[in-house]
């Protein structure tokens, strides 16, 4: 399937576009608060030890970078799921503490959304067990909890809640 991971996407608020190196600054900005990853399987993720290989990671998965007012508040990204080849999923977002409850996780996910559907019929979201907050939040866009499968997202198999959202 030809579908674009990287584009640039903007609702004049919002700014989505491919991350690079040079971003790595930005995003540990973004990542630094330990209270962004309080809920998280990946609580130490704020560490400097632990964000720089988790930046690899990133950049390797061609993500996306998310800002507001010129500055990175975040990032995502766009994968083909596993066991869901002929579809899209979208993962490994994270905002930082500073933008939570409001509607910049939902402006986001909504430029992505238009991007996925633009090419594909259901966009996937993989979220671990324990991401009660991920959980409530995918809900609100209203993705439904279809199955728990062992996926390999990023090099090793793991159990994820798999929610799906079909094309409106």
């Amino acid at each position: 399937m030809s579908f674009d991971t990287q584009p640039t996407l903007s609702d004049g608020i919002i700014l989505v576009r491919p991350l690079t190196e040079c971003d790595r600054g930005g995003v540990f900005a973004a990542a630094a608060d330990p209270a962004t990853w309080a809920g998280h399987p990946a609580h130490d993720r704020w560490q400097p030890e632990v964000f720089g290989p988790y930046f690899d990671t990133l950049c390797a998965g061609k993500a996306v970078a998310i800002e507001k007012d010129g500055a990175i508040i975040g990032v995502s990204r766009f994968y083909v799921p596993p066991d869901q080849p002929e579809d899209i999923a979208i993962g490994f977002t994270f905002l930082n503490r500073a933008h939570w409850g409001g509607s910049v996780n939902a402006a986001v996910k909504q430029l992505m959304l238009d991007h996925a559907f633009a090419r594909v019929a259901t966009v996937w979201f993989h979220i671990a067990p324990t991401n009660i907050r991920s959980q409530k939040a995918t809900a609100k866009l209203g993705a439904v909890h279809r199955h728990d499968a062992v996926l390999d997202l990023s090099g090793t198999p793991t159990l994820w809640q798999c929610w799906s959202l079909p094309r409106p």
